[in-house]
């Protein structure tokens, strides 16, 4: 395929959808699928036929629509005319739809009206297995135009110009990065997707592969030419059967129309995708230890340096990047550094994407300017905290993240600004809880799931979790002491500093967080109870606690 080909195709697919008078959007992601979306897009379809509309009535499954709590949803989407957006649609209801008869969602509500969508601009309006579909909406055509208008480190120059940062969590400047693996030396490199989201309460990586893959794929190609990698993997979540079978046919059919492939578009460019699933390891979010699965072995990260932007994937020179920040790349491209840079903070740019959820009351998937405040997403987005409770904290960037209290609700979302309260933007998962939570319980939980999902590699980790489990039980059981507080921070300073990845570094920011600004909770159980010394008291030492699970000493 040329760039006139792309062209017209975009041109043919647009003609073809202004000749519908109606557009009707049956959301058919993982969040509407398990409420019986599938049996509202039949009845839906089935209701146009009955009625004659098949001529002017487009029936289409499309992605995310984003008040997720609300599904199955449906858009009426007719030309000249706002969106109309149907909430728990159910495969009886449907054909009253058509009549405008059902519970309908106003599009100026504070959820729809406080955001701006980039990386979700698709999302619920085109139907994800049609190529067409995003080729009419400019798919690709930054594809085009970087290898028409741009040098690879022409390229890397724009991205970094553009102030975008990683959105797995850590927050690297993306052009830097991709400068270091085009300057690393190797006629062999590797462009990889982390779709591997395993943090609790988060689906933004899974709703993006699942109503845009294309965007995805072009957004890697982007960077396979500005690197000069020639292979691609994208690692998705094993869990996430809808996202791998999508990701799976567009890149297939992108091969076939000369989109990825050899010499795509009619250069000299070539690039070859493929998805590989991950086996459900959290730890696996961690890149050395996606490198290690993508190669066949045990998902473990390893010591770095080498990075993988110098040793990565088969030894060879290697880019990792989060599946959100590939979505925003063929936007930036299209529409310059400067208009992305001016979106945002001074230094955390552009818009980010963020799943809603807990004791609230609008869940669901929300895209937002760097910068907003915590307090408009939880009460003017999210539409506040639900049967009259009170709001008590926010969870931010999963068990890696922390939970920030009512006194910091107009604290920017930005990276800097969450670092400094003791959280993490992370991947973008957002839990609101409220004052009914016991934050201790919380605590405990986000310390059970990073025991879990430890690895077990480094002692630290591997020991540390386990013992920071025994201690929170022990407070939560009401026979904890003022020294187990003690010896539990401590434990965490040890644990944050001397663990070999991201998962351990950031297993203690749940309980550091808690203990920072729910300390109150902690002494509520502990009272002023002393742990018991040994025999001539041992020098005064607190008691250890057993290595290895069993009752605490």
């Amino acid at each position: 395929m040329t760039e006139a080909e792309l062209q017209e195709m975009g041109e043919l697919e647009r003609q073809r959808q202004a000749g519908f008078q109606l557009r009707v959007g049956c959301c058919m992601s993982s969040g509407c699928l398990p409420g019986g979306a599938a049996a509202v897009h039949e009845s839906m379809k089935q209701c146009v036929k009955n009625v004659g509309r098949d001529e002017t009535t487009e029936v289409v499954p499309v992605g995310c629509l984003g008040p997720c709590g609300r599904g199955p949803l449906v858009s009426l989407q007719a030309p000249n005319s706002p969106d109309r957006l149907f909430q728990n649609v159910t495969a009886q209801s449907a054909a009253g739809l058509l009549n405008g008869v059902g519970q309908a969602l106003p599009r100026d509500a504070p959820f729809f009206r406080n955001q701006l969508k980039i990386v979700l601009e698709n999302s619920g309006r085109i139907n994800p297995e049609r190529l067409e579909e995003y080729v009419a909406r400019d798919g690709y055509t930054a594809l085009a135009k970087v290898l028409r208008e741009f040098s690879p480190q022409q390229l890397c120059e724009e991205i970094t110009r553009s102030g975008l940062r990683g959105r797995g969590g850590a927050g690297y400047p993306t052009g830097v990065k991709w400068d270091l693996v085009r300057k690393s030396p190797g006629d062999v490199k590797y462009v990889v997707a982390n779709g591997d989201e395993g943090d609790p309460g988060a689906y933004m990586d899974r709703a993006v592969m699942e109503s845009d893959p294309h965007r995805v794929l072009e957004g890697m190609a982007i960077a396979a030419y500005a690197v000069g990698a020639e292979y691609g993997y994208i690692y998705v979540r094993g869990e996430y059967p809808v996202a791998v079978r999508r990701l799976d046919q567009a890149a297939k059919v992108a091969a076939r129309r000369g989109l990825l492939g050899r010499e795509i578009l009619g250069t000299k460019f070539d690039f070859y995708v493929e998805i590989r699933i991950g086996a459900g390891a959290f730890v696996c979010g961690e890149e050395t230890a996606l490198i290690a699965s993508i190669q066949g072995g045990r998902g473990t990260p390893r010591p770095r340096p080498p990075y993988p932007a110098e040793s990565g994937l088969f030894g060879k020179p290697t880019l990792i990047n989060n599946v959100e920040t590939f979505a925003c790349i063929p936007p930036i491209c299209r529409n310059g550094a400067n208009w992305f840079s001016g979106i945002g903070t001074a230094t955390s740019k552009g818009t980010k994407v963020f799943a809603l959820s807990g004791d609230i009351v609008e869940t669901g998937l929300i895209e937002v300017p760097m910068g907003t405040l915590l307090r408009q997403i939880v009460f003017d987005i999210g539409g506040g905290i639900p049967d009259g409770k009170k709001f008590k904290a926010v969870q931010t960037g999963g068990p890696s993240g922390g939970c920030i209290p009512e006194q910091h609700l107009d604290l920017p979302v930005d990276y800097e600004s969450l670092q400094k309260a003791g959280s993490i933007m992370g991947s973008g998962g957002m839990i609101v809880m409220d004052d009914t939570v016991s934050m201790v319980d919380v605590a405990r939980f986000f310390m059970e799931f990073c025991r879990d999902e430890s690895c077990g590699k480094c002692i630290p980790c591997r020991a540390g979790t386990v013992q920071l489990h025994l201690l929170l039980d022990r407070i939560m059981s009401g026979t904890g002491t003022l020294d187990d507080l003690e010896l539990m921070e401590d434990l965490c300073d040890v644990v944050k500093h001397t663990s070999l990845c991201g998962l351990g570094q950031s297993a203690p920011n749940p309980v550091l967080t808690t203990l920072r600004y729910f300390r109150d909770e902690y002494l509520a159980k502990v009272g002023d109870r002393r742990r018991p010394r040994g025999p001539e008291g041992v020098n005064g030492e607190r008691t250890a606690l057993p290595l290895v699970g069993g009752a605490a000493s």
